[in-house]
């Protein structure tokens, strides 16, 4: 390695722990896709034989408890725990923005996963690098340059290209038409979700490094976990139907299966991971970390359900790679926390981000 790419590659992982939590944001997110994936019913077109807003319930429960059970290991004392959240009740409501559109990103991640197969899927994500930016200037006031703003959109193009492929393949060739294409109900979906995968990002990374400095950092957790799970209880009962008399919504003991109990572990650590992610990296560089899921994604499901690498998803990946390179010649550096309470920070553990 050149004595350029060192200085590149430092600018990007400045720390040893920098690169572990990348790699390891990859391998966690690609797996939560192909188990998801690998988790539907074949025999009913693609759905599930659980609850899907059960389940996300589930792996905000791992990860709130984790919260606490880290939380009495520093502070082994019930009535300052009580304490904080009291003083922190301001920022417990603010972080009901996140949670909210956190609870809504984690369960169209399993009615699109039920449209797409994870390659497709993580392609389309990218989307969101466009939105990130937008949101990441506006909120740390700090402006993308030119070659950071044309390698966002070199990832924007390459969604638009997989998009195109997947729909060409899914529609009859005397129907297909572009534009209905584009606006298809399934890339709504998508849309609404990278929305909420973007705003709740940067708006939680604003938390962490602004308002939230003066609370612990694992009392942001509880309040983000909390909101969490009221926001996805509330949606559990607006879905479900109170006249009939199938309680089969509320039954939790599908929740004890092997492979959705492994779906629930695996996507409460992605959750703690993309925290530390957050933390000691930044947005910009976290929507990067998730194009590389692309290539290990679609390696592996061409193995385990026989997806076919065509040469739209071949140009995609090759636009992303690009996008990527262009980006690293000029990373966005990670906002600095607040002065104030940097010493309080350097003493904890934040993972109050959600998958």
């Amino acid at each position: 390695m050149s004595v350029k790419d060192k200085k590149l590659f430092g600018q990007l992982f400045p720390t040893k722990w920098s690169l572990v939590i990348f790699i390891a944001y990859i391998c966690l997110f690609v797996n939560q896709g192909i188990l998801v994936k690998a988790s539907q019913n074949n025999g009913t077109n693609n759905k599930y034989d659980y609850n899907i807003v059960s389940v996300v319930i589930g792996t905000e429960f791992i990860k709130l408890i984790t919260c606490i059970v880290l939380y009495f290991k520093d502070k082994p004392s019930i009535w300052q725990l009580f304490d904080e959240i009291r003083s922190g009740f301001r920022i417990g409501l603010l972080y009901l923005i996140p949670a909210f559109l956190y609870c809504l990103y984690n369960n169209l991640a399993f009615i699109n996963l039920a449209n797409y197969d994870p390659t497709t899927y993580f392609i389309l994500l990218q989307l969101r690098t466009v939105i990130t930016g937008m949101l990441f200037q506006i909120l740390f006031k700090k402006k993308l340059t030119l070659i950071q703003w044309f390698s966002l959109c070199l990832l924007t193009m390459a969604c638009m290209i997989k998009e195109l492929g997947h729909s060409i393949k899914s529609s009859s060739s005397d129907s297909f038409n572009i534009f209905s294409t584009l606006m298809s109900k399934n890339l709504l979906l998508m849309l609404i979700q990278l929305f909420c995968s973007c705003f709740a990002g940067v708006y939680n990374e604003f938390l962490i490094k602004n308002d939230g400095n003066a609370v612990h950092i694992l009392v942001q957790n509880i309040f983000m976990y909390t909101d969490s799970i009221l926001c996805n209880l509330a949606i559990l009962l607006v879905t479900s139907n109170p006249l009939s008399n199938n309680s089969a919504i509320f039954d939790f003991s599908i929740l004890f299966k092997p492979y959705v109990f492994i779906i629930m572990l695996n996507g409460a650590i992605a959750g703690i991971v993309t925290s530390f992610f957050l933390k000691h990296l930044n947005s910009i560089l976290k929507t990067f970390a998730a194009t590389l899921e692309i290539l290990l994604s679609a390696i592996l499901c061409s193995f385990l359900f026989a997806t076919i690498i065509d040469l739209y998803t071949i140009i995609s990946i090759w636009l992303v790679f690009v996008a990527i390179y262009i980006y690293a010649m000029k990373p966005v550096q990670n906002p600095s926390i607040n002065s104030t309470s940097l010493s309080n920070q350097k003493s904890h553990t934040n993972i109050s981000s959600n998958v």
